[in-house]
């Protein structure tokens, strides 16, 4: 896990700062405690969605939170790899691997570090209101880590805020809606989970 010094988080929140001040990132609903090792699961529709979450949540769950993302997208470029390591303390996972290994696996240590994680169940983005299916991983990293809060997270207008192709954000609000921690149900199968899950995060949608 990457340590990050004083002045790294000082650069985290004037960039979380500039992304309420641009899209709203506004917090909605119940956050779960702070204290507590979470899993935020979201919709995934543009590339400010990680920031967005971190915009919203308070400092105390801000500073323990590691966004899960692509190293594909996020490794591109010096640039943003620079931020993804030093300012965001990203999770990489492989999305193209050309050998084998289960690109869970750094997910999986992060939390055995202790870290909360901001995840996105569809594994890539979508330009719709409403998210896609949900992949397996979800599931598997809540069968385990049984302890972990998982907290289901709706973000309003990013399809429309900043949708695929576009360089600069469009002039409307953004909400990020938390819903109530995901019950654990015994014995659940794979899919019954998924779809509940999926379900967790549609709800919060405004006039779903």
């Amino acid at each position: 896990m990457i340590q990050r010094g004083r002045s790294y988080r000082v650069l985290r929140e004037l960039l979380c700062g500039l992304v309420r001040f641009l899209v709203g990132a506004y917090p909605s609903g119940d956050m779960p405690p702070a204290h507590r090792q979470t899993l935020y699961f979201a919709n995934h529709t543009s590339h400010l969605d990680t920031l967005v979450i971190l915009a919203a949540l308070k400092l105390r769950a801000r500073s323990r939170v590691r966004p899960v993302a692509a190293r594909d997208y996020w490794c591109k470029t010096n640039g943003r790899r620079w931020v993804a390591e030093k300012i965001l303390n990203v999770v990489f996972i492989d999305r193209q691997r050309a050998t084998g290994g289960d690109p869970l696996a750094p997910v999986r240590q992060a939390l055995e570090e202790g870290a909360s994680l901001i995840f996105f169940p569809e594994g890539t983005r979508g330009d719709q209101e409403l998210p896609g299916a949900f992949k397996s991983g979800l599931y598997r990293l809540a069968q385990e880590f049984p302890a972990m809060n998982l907290a289901p997270v709706y973000l309003e207008n990013l399809h429309r805020i900043l949708p695929k192709g576009a360089l600069l954000p469009l002039p409307l609000i953004n909400k990020v809606h938390f819903g109530p921690v995901l019950a654990r149900v015994d014995d659940e199968s794979k899919e019954d989970f998924l779809a509940r899950a999926h379900e967790a995060v549609t709800r919060l949608s405004p006039g779903h």
